[in-house]
């Protein structure tokens, strides 16, 4: 018999003679090959709501997923786990001076058993933050993270203000397939937009990450949709959806979830439901 992993699974060939081989499949679900999505957008344009949103609405369909929040605010996942406590690589490496035991001290389950897990960074006005991203990367290889926990779908959670070598990585390095960009009609947040979109320019001879599209975070400026359009042709992406102001959203940010976790049959969370679909569709 032989093997070979095929990064969503095995396929084994059993030798029935000299010459001859026979493909065996001994499945109890279809396999799906993770999918590795890097979600960037300006500091406060709620990327990381709209991320643990989509991580929820997935799922919450049955997936495996895993969210890794790239920002040193650590805040990425909060609306996954509820109650439990995650401590971020690098507050766990500076507090073992440099080493990490074992996956348990970073990775906390949440909702339907995503698998969190928070960057952090440095001491506010100390360090690089870019660096800790490229550390937690190292920490989750060197205890064959995705492996051991297999995902379908594996979120980035990243700050897209700057994108320098650290913040970069999950494109950089082959971490992540596809980039998805969450921005409003406002001018600051485009600006970043173009900016995440110029560094992906830069890698496109190298094969790294493509720009998926976008996804528009309302916040109810005149001709926000027109405005975003315009910015979608002009970069040659698409808008994959548009999520509104919603004052359920904040309501289950109140109690530390989801609006997925909260209310399923939700308007919005039918909404951001659909956009998941749009983000898993192929």
């Amino acid at each position: 018999m032989a093997g070979q992993w095929l990064g969503c699974g095995y396929l084994l060939l059993l030798r029935v003679k000299p010459g001859r081989w026979k493909k065996i499949e001994f499945m109890e679900r279809e396999i799906v090959c993770m999918r590795k999505i890097a979600i960037y957008g300006k500091g406060g344009i709620g990327k990381s709501t709209i991320t643990s949103s989509i991580s929820a609405a997935i799922a919450n369909m049955g997936y495996r997923v895993m969210q890794i929040g790239c920002d040193p605010k650590a805040d990425s996942t909060i609306n996954l786990l509820g109650s439990a406590t995650l401590t971020p690589v690098m507050e766990v490496l500076k507090k073992n001076r440099g080493v990490c035991k074992n996956l348990d001290e970073i990775v906390v389950k949440g909702f339907k058993n995503i698998v969190c897990v928070e960057a952090g960074g440095p001491t506010p006005g100390s360090g690089c933050a870019g660096r800790g991203i490229i550390k937690t990367f190292d920490t989750l290889d060197e205890f064959d993270a995705f492996k051991t926990y297999d995902p379908e779908f594996v979120f980035y959670d990243v700050l897209g203000d700057v994108v320098c070598g650290g913040f970069a990585t999950p494109i950089r390095e082959g971490y992540a397939e596809e980039v998805v960009i969450v921005t409003s009609g406002e001018k600051m947040a485009l600006y970043a937009a173009a900016n995440i979109k110029s560094a992906l320019d830069c890698f496109k001879e190298r094969n790294y990450a493509k720009l998926r599209g976008i996804i528009l975070n309302r916040r109810n400026i005149p001709n926000e949709i027109e405005i975003v359009q315009e910015f979608a042709d002009r970069i040659g992406t698409q808008i994959i959806g548009v999520v509104p102001r919603d004052s359920e959203i904040q309501h289950a940010e109140e109690r530390n979830m989801t609006v997925i976790e909260m209310n399923s049959e939700l308007p919005i969370a039918k909404i951001i439901t659909r956009l998941a679909e749009r983000i898993m569709a192929e």
